[in-house]
């Protein structure tokens, strides 16, 4: 068997048990329906990641990412998310061990960034 194309990997579906609940992510842990996401998935999320508990700063993160999706249908672009929140971009980097485009997407609950672009 030949192994799959990272097109192919990006949209293989992978059905996992988090925070009680059953959803399905990527190959690389993002979730695959965005409506799916809650509270108790970020923190599971953010638990995987290596964050013992989400300040109230990751939360106004978290919030401003998911809002800003569930309005434009697009992740917000680093100035927005720095004007969305007040602070800036080394800060809001630093919060998640991943990053920005990994981490705080991961734990929002948007989809994989490889998808896309």
């Amino acid at each position: 068997m030949s192994e799959l194309s990272a097109n192919e990997r990006l949209r293989e579906r992978v059905f996992r048990t988090i925070a009680g609940q059953e959803v399905y992510c990527d190959w690389e842990g993002f979730l695959w329906d965005p409506d799916e996401w809650n509270e108790e998935l970020a923190v599971a999320f953010a638990a995987e990641s290596g964050i013992a508990e989400l300040s109230a700063e990751q939360w106004q993160v978290i919030h401003f990412v998911r809002d800003y999706y569930e309005n434009n249908l697009r992740a917000p672009l680093n100035k927005e998310l720095r004007k969305g929140t007040g602070l800036s971009l080394l800060t809001l980097d630093a919060m998640f061990p991943e990053g920005l485009r990994l981490g705080a997407r991961k734990v929002a609950g948007l989809p994989n960034p490889k998808v896309c672009t």
